[in-house]
């Protein structure tokens, strides 16, 4: 035992006397005149922890074996070894309500003391004793112990005391309910940030993957607690606090599927097999954890494409949870729970009550208190079981398990199947509180692929077609073929039956879209809000500009000897220009100087030399914070001399030093965020899993030359032919991606990273290695095949060939890409680019195609790579979405508002539609307009103060969510363009309206069209005819104003047709 346990012994006395409370209350402690408590030595893996552990945890908080504990009215008695009695004298405090006596027992080799004659001496004081008789020990201790009874001339009456002592655990007090809390946040937070996501990627990419596997990877989240995965963790209450070592599972969390062998196991003792997990029907997981000994249990049911009567049965349970939940309170009895339940599915679904289980439930004590059954291991309390027989009341504070479920119900392919949904229950005081949240209603749950196609069969057998219709599978790297079914575990939530895109649904689709984005700002809103709640105005919000003093030397003893000639000198070592003030040298920092300047005037060279000062209203620096804005400052000094050259001299090398200054400072600033990663943990003993013949992206220094990229314990090394080494830790990649060579020239393994590294003199977020999929080594002049064959047999067999090579190079690849997954212990996750919903795009300069994977969106084939994690963006916006227009820009905000927006130019407006649909899908809320709004001037205000900014609507301002409504409003606007072409200045105007969308911070050059082709593009509408038309229906116009057909403002260039006779007019 550690040397640092501490016992409690306030709370030791207080359970002590909760315990002596329970008398009168339960029967089998009436009349009880001592308690005795046995432990022997600790039991073995496979035996169940006794009842009699968990209540000396529950005294002491810690497990003592080879213990006995008496507890009598007048003195608590403990008989232990020496080590043991250390800790327990802890116990033994001047306040101690009751007296401590520690009896020593002596080890095997010395001779026997009479500690347990005095215990057995106590013990005769009594006669009914009350103990745990269904309890068998084993050890030294307890042998010793039975043979001084029997040898006693004293003869007990054993009362047996279990459900007493479940009475004393079953109300919990705040401490225990914390660590219940606990333990239920981080089943709940395990089961919600890293299962749901992890089955979302299986289902959406058809992984293969057994039970096993996908419980095994659960686990793993906290091994044995001493490097619990916080990417998942994080997001559980307060994860500083825990303390991840006392985390353990009740049980192997359990998976199921339709194709688990044996069928549906709703019991907890159930084990998660071998076989394949289905990518269909019912899946059920249950998780149980335990935090310092107190448990929290939860199970969950997914439907993945299930069948009507299906969901209809699961929306059943969450109906009868929420019955359950209000009989779970202060009062009630075990059996009119039971009873509310069953009356509930008689009166709902009474064909289903034969598919009930025998009872709903049971209370939790500690996760030490379990018993076995004949089926395995249920950690459970059997005084409180939620049957119809039971008559225990209940009382706030108590915690239950509640098991809810239906089982071997008939399915329609007449195949069993089971429910079953689970979670920990708090009874209250006018309802039960639950403990175990999330992952219940349908949108949790559900998940829809193919429903749409069997729509569309019935529609074609009703339409008499016989085609057939291919179902959509979904593959592994690739989208589903099915239209408006994306790819991506936030793509695939929430999808039900009837909400794929169809032709037919349009309408409802741009609505569905509409509904969703107004929740997605009314939630960007709230966050923003709550985020920002009490940062009214800048405090510390200076984007890290501050006052820096700048120090040249230390005193008079640093000033160079060049000082004391009382000339101009400047200083480069240490950055400084000495100046003679009337008659001393002083000294001033390169960073107090703006710039300096020559002239020459006559015989005389005047050297003016400009400060850093308040109140300056040009250039950058203008906001440059100052230690005392309303100090005296000096502007400028001018110096004449007849000696141009030394001027001339003096000049140039201040402006140097400035620029060499401004140089470092920049190269510093950015170079703040590098980081300078742990050493490689190498793998020995055994050669490490290795790519070989790949080259690496930023490349190392040299001949280009492919090398191998090695796994070793706790990252990744590529190692170059001449020896060049680059390592990447696991804890520092942020996503790994893989990207096939399907329709591209290079297959790519890439590491984004969660902070920039050095490589070489190079600094860089982003790492890639990769394999160019062509290959050239091939004869294109002919050879002996040739003779025979004539016709195309040569291409079609280079074709084969080369679709093969990039089938190996794909498999190959994306095989090292699992095996560093794998090696990270599931900290990352291989992500692939879904080609399907790729467009194209200009982030930097060329035009590239951008694609979307589970969550991100990348552009790996060429420097400069991009990547965008969808869950770092606040808000996209829609730009320059106008009629007539061929391209759309994109602007992503990020969450950290000093970070620069991010600019997609140049989006093909044939992709205006899909875009918004992956946008809405990935819930990222958006806005659209017509013109490019001015983001630096958007985001200076933002950051001036971001709390008064939601308070005064947040991104209100933008307009349009990129729905129904804004194509509504734009179509309109459009309309009465036509409608009103005959109005005075019609272009302008409409212009104006389209500015006010975006307020002040509309830019002036937002109408512009990337390609150049904005002008054509907008006039591109009307044929000549038309145009003519509209021409000679204004000029109808303006002759019956008074003004004249042969205005000065009149288009000469205008194409006219030939005007009728008696209407022509001479030039």
């Amino acid at each position: 035992m550690p040397d640092e346990v501490k016992l409690n012994a306030n709370q030791f006395f207080s359970r002590v006397q909760t315990n002596a409370g329970k008398v009168p209350e339960y029967e089998s402690l009436v009349g009880v005149d001592a308690l005795l408590v046995l432990i022997g030595d600790p039991a073995a893996e496979d035996e169940p922890d006794r009842k009699s552990t968990a209540f000396q945890i529950w005294l002491l908080g810690y497990e003592f074996p080879s213990t006995l504990l008496l507890i009598q009215r007048d003195k608590i008695s403990f008989l232990c070894s020496a080590g043991k009695a250390k800790f327990l004298n802890q116990l033994d405090t001047p306040n101690s309500p009751l007296p401590i006596e520690i009896l020593l027992q002596a080890k095997p080799k010395d001779p026997p003391t009479d500690s347990i004659a005095k215990l057995v001496t106590r013990l005769s004081t009594g006669k009914r004793i009350g103990t745990l008789t269904k309890e068998q020990h084993t050890g030294r201790l307890l042998d010793e112990w039975r043979a001084a009874l029997e040898a006693s001339e004293h003869k007990f009456d054993n009362v047996d005391i279990s459900a007493s002592l479940s009475a004393c655990m079953a109300v919990k007090d705040a401490e225990e309910l914390k660590l219940i809390r606990t333990s239920a946040n981080l089943a709940s937070v395990l089961l919600s940030s890293h299962f749901v996501p992890k089955l979302e990627l299986i289902l959406d990419r058809g992984s293969k993957t057994t039970h096993q596997q996908l419980a095994d990877s659960i686990e793993a989240r906290i091994g044995d607690g001493s490097k619990p995965d916080m990417k998942v963790f994080s997001k559980a209450k307060s994860p500083a606090e825990i303390d991840f070592t006392s985390v353990e599972f009740v049980y192997p969390p359990i998976i199921q599927s339709k194709s688990t062998t044996g069928g549906y196991d709703v019991k907890f003792s159930a084990m998660s097999t071998e076989d394949m997990m289905s990518h269909e029907g019912i899946l059920l997981v249950a998780i149980g954890l335990k935090y310092k000994g107190y448990s929290a249990n939860m199970a969950r049911t997914f439907l993945v494409d299930a069948k009507k009567t299906e969901e209809q049965n699961y929306g059943l349970l969450l109906t009868l949870q929420t019955e359950a939940l209000s009989k779970l309170k202060e009062g009630a009895l075990c059996k009119e729970v039971y009873q509310h339940i069953i009356s509930t599915v008689k009166a709902k679904s009474p064909e289903l009550e034969k598919h009930l289980p025998k009872n709903f439930g049971w209370g939790l004590l500690r996760a030490y208190a379990r018993q076995w059954l004949q089926m395995g291991l249920e950690f459970r309390d059997g005084s409180y079981v939620l049957s119809g027989k039971n008559a225990r009341a209940l009382k706030p504070g108590m915690v239950f398990n509640l098991v809810l479920s239906l089982t071997d119900i008939p399915g329609e392919n007449g195949k069993l199947y089971s429910l079953l949904l689970t979670d920990t229950i708090k009874v209250g005081e006018e309802k039960g509180v639950c403990l175990t949240e999330g992952m219940k209603t349908f949108k949790d749950v559900l998940f829809s692929f193919n429903d749409d196609e069997v729509d569309s069969k019935s529609k074609s057998k009703a339409n008499g077609n016989q085609d057939d219709v291919k179902p959509s599978k979904i593959k592994s790297g690739a989208a589903p073929e099915l239209k408006g079914v994306k790819a991506g575990s936030k793509v695939l939530r929430a999808k039900t039956r009837g909400q794929h895109v169809d032709p037919e649904t349009v309408t409802s689709t741009l609505a569905r879209i509409t509904a969703h984005q107004k929740e997605l700002h009314a939630q960007r809103q709230e966050e923003g809000i709550a985020r920002f709640a009490g940062e009214d105005s800048k405090d510390g919000r200076e984007d890290g500009k501050g006052w820096k003093k700048f120090q040249s030397y230390k005193g008079d003893a640093g000033l160079p000897k060049e000082a004391e000639s009382l000339r101009i000198f400047v200083d480069r070592k240490a950055s400084t220009v000495i100046l003679p003030v009337h008659g001393y040298a002083v000294p001033f920092h390169i960073n107090t100087l703006k710039n300096a300047s020559k002239s020459d005037e006559g015989e005389f060279t005047y050297l003016r030399i400009n400060f850093q000062t308040p109140g300056q209203l040009a250039g950058k620096k203008e906001d440059t914070p100052f230690e005392d804005p309303n100090a005296t400052f000096i502007r400028s000094v001018t110096y004449r001399s007849t000696d141009g050259h030394r001027f001339d001299t003096l000049c140039k090398q201040i402006q140097e030093l400035k620029k060499e200054v401004n140089k470092r400072e920049q190269e510093r600033k950015a170079m703040a965020d590098v980081i300078e990663q742990d050493s490689l943990v190498e793998i020995k003993g055994k050669r490490p899993p290795r790519l070989p013949e790949v080259f690496v992206r930023p490349a190392t220094d040299g001949k280009r030359l492919p090398g191998d990229l090695e796994i070793h314990q706790n990252g990744l090394r590529y190692v170059s032919p001449l020896g060049q080494k680059i390592d990447l830790l696991f804890s520092n990649i942020k996503h790994l991606f893989f990207q096939p060579c399907d329709n591209e020239m290079l297959v790519i393994i890439h590491m984004h990273l969660k902070s920039p590294i050095m490589i070489g003199k190079k600094k860089t977020k982003d790492v890639q290695v990769y394999r160019e999929a062509s290959d050239v080594q091939f004869d294109e002049t002919g050879n002996r095949k040739r003779k025979y064959r004539y016709g195309d047999e040569d291409e079609i067999e280079l074709e084969q060939q080369e679709r093969k090579r990039r089938q190996a190079l794909n498999k190959e690849f994306k095989y090292f890409a699992e095996k560093i997954a794998e090696a990270s212990d599931d900290r990352l996750e291989v992500d692939i680019p879904f080609s399907e919903l790729a467009f194209e795009g200009v982030p930097f300069r060329t035009n590239v195609k951008l694609q979307p994977t589970t969550d991100c969106l990348i552009h790996l084939s060429d420097p400069p790579f991009l990547v965008v994690t969808l869950a770092d963006i606040e808000i996209a916006s829609l730009e320059r979405v106008q009629f007539g227009l061929k391209q759309f820009d994109l602007a992503f905000i990020f969450k950290d508002f000093s970070r620069p927006p991010l600019h997609l130019n140049s989006i093909p407006s044939n992709q205006l539609d899909n875009v918004k649909e992956w946008l809405d899908s990935v819930e990222v809320p958006l806005a659209e307009g017509p013109v490019n709004l001015n983001w630096s001037n958007i985001m200076k205000n933002v950051n001036e103060n971001p709390y008064e900014f939601f308070k005064e609507g947040g991104w209100s301002f933008l307009g349009g969510t990129g729905g129904e409504e804004g194509s509504d409003k734009s179509t309109e606007s459009e309309e009465s363009e036509f409608e009103a072409e005959g109005d005075e200045d019609l272009s302008s105007s409409s212009y104006g309206d389209s500015s006010d969308s975006g307020g002040s911070f509309a830019s002036d050059d937002s109408g512009s069209d990337a390609s150049g082709g904005g002008g054509s593009d907008s006039e591109s509408g009307d044929d000549w005819d038309e145009l003519e038309r509209k021409a000679a229906k204004s000029d109808k116009k303006k002759a019956e104003d008074g003004r004249g057909h042969a205005s000065d403002d009149d288009d000469s260039d205008r194409p006219k047709k030939k005007a009728p006779a008696g209407k022509s007019k001479k030039r």
